[in-house]
C-alpha cells in the first residue's frame, strides 16, 4: 500500500437510477444499477483520473455486496482491501427519482442500519492512514457509533497531516437534527486541514451560510483551505495564505444532479495529487461536476481526464 494516492472513508450503496425522466415515482417502469455513496464515487472518480485509489467502508454479506466489490476492482480499479464484509447487515440501496433532475429524490435503503457505519479502526492500516497522500472523510461516518468512534482514531493517526480533506456531506435522513450533526463537526474540524461543502452544509458546521463567512468561520479553525459550493454561482475558494477566488461553473444541461459532487471531489483529488494550485483544482472540480450533471449516472458517468481537459479548453 506504499504506493496508494487516495484513501476515502465513508458511505457505500447499491445505487438505482429512475430511467424515466421528469415523471413522479408512480410512473417509473426501470431502474439503472450502479454502485455509490460519496466516498465510493470520489475514489472511484479519482481512480478514473489515473491514480491509486482505496475506500474504507464495509458491505453486507450479500450477492449486493459482492456486486459493488467486484465493480470497484474489475470496472474502476479500486483497492478494496479495506472494504469489509459484515455478517447481519444487508448491503444499502438508495434508489434515484429525477423528477427534478437539479434536486433528485434519494429514497435510502439503510435500516435497521447500514454497514458502512459499523466501520472499525481495526479494519483498517493505522500506516496507511497516517502517511497516505489525501485521505478524504465524511461527515455522515460522525452519525452513529463505531463509525464516530473510528473517524476520531483516524484522525489522531493522521495527526493534522496536509491533505486531510472533511466533506461535510449533510444528510439529515442519518441525523435526528442539525444540533448533533454540529456538535459532532465541532470535534474534527480542529483536525482537518480541508472542508468541501455547500452553503446549507457550512451553515450546519459553522453556523454561516454566506460564502465569505462560511470560509472565514472554517479558516478560523485551523485550516488550510475551505471551498464553498455555492450551486450556479460556482466554488469559492479560500486559503489561509490569503487566496479567495469565485471559480465559475460550466453551464450544461442538467441530466442528473446526483454524483456532480463527488465528480467535483475526485477531480480535486487528481489536482491536489498533481501539485497543482487549488485554484486550478476547483475549475478542474467544476469541470468534472458539469459532464457528470450532463448524464444519468454517477459512478459510471464519472469523466476521464481528456474530457475535462475538453471542457477547460473550451
Amino acid at each position: 500500500m506504499a504506493d496508494l494516492e487516495l484513501l476515502t472513508v465513508g458511505r457505500i450503496s447499491v445505487d438505482l437510477y429512475a430511467e424515466q425522466l421528469r415523471v413522479p415515482l408512480r410512473e417509473v417502469a426501470t431502474f439503472r444499477k450502479s454502485i455509490g455513496g460519496t466516498a465510493t464515487n470520489v475514489a472511484a472518480a479519482c481512480a478514473r483520473l489515473g491514480h491509486r485509489t482505496a475506500v474504507f467502508t464495509r458491505l453486507g454479506d450479500d450477492l449486493f455486496g459482492e456486486y459493488v466489490r467486484d465493480t470497484l476492482e474489475d470496472t474502476f480499479g479500486v483497492d478494496t482491501r479495506f472494504v469489509g464484509t459484515d455478517p447481519e447487515l444487508r448491503t444499502p440501496l438508495a434508489f434515484a427519482v429525477l423528477e427534478h433532475p437539479d434536486e433528485p429524490h434519494i429514497i435510502f435503503y439503510r435500516d435497521p442500519k447500514a454497514p458502512d457505519m459499523n466501520i472499525s479502526s481495526a479494519d483498517v492500516d493505522r500506516d496507511v492512514v497516517a502517511a497516505v497522500p489525501v485521505l478524504w472523510l465524511t461527515t455522515s461516518c460522525l452519525s452513529d457509533e463505531p463509525s464516530r468512534t473510528t473517524i476520531h482514531d483516524l484522525l489522531t493517526w493522521r495527526g493534522r497531516r496536509t491533505h486531510t480533506v472533511l466533506d461535510l456531506d449533510w444528510r439529515p435522513q442519518f441525523w435526528p437534527d442539525k444540533t448533533s450533526a454540529t456538535a459532532e463537526l465541532d470535534l474534527v474540524l480542529d483536525q482537518v486541514t480541508m472542508a468541501i461543502g455547500n452553503r446549507e452544509e457550512c451553515e450546519v458546521a459553522v453556523g454561516e451560510s454566506d460564502p465569505d463567512r462560511a470560509a472565514d468561520a472554517l479558516l478560523a479553525r485551523g485550516l488550510e483551505a475551505a471551498l464553498v459550493k455555492m450551486g450556479r454561482d460556482g466554488v469559492l475558494v479560500a486559503t489561509a495564505d490569503g487566496t479567495r477566488e469565485r471559480v465559475a461553473p460550466y453551464p450544461v444541461e442538467v441530466v442528473c444532479g446526483l454524483g456532480a459532487g463527488d465528480a467535483f471531489g475526485g477531480a480535486l483529488c487528481h489536482g491536489l495529487l498533481s501539485d497543482w494550485d487549488l485554484v486550478r483544482c476547483a475549475r478542474a472540480g467544476n469541470a468534472a461536476g458539469a459532464i457528470v450533471a450532463s448524464r444519468l449516472m454517477c459512478a459510471d458517468d464519472m469523466p476521464f481526464e481528456e474530457e475535462i481537459d475538453d471542457v477547460l479548453d473550451g
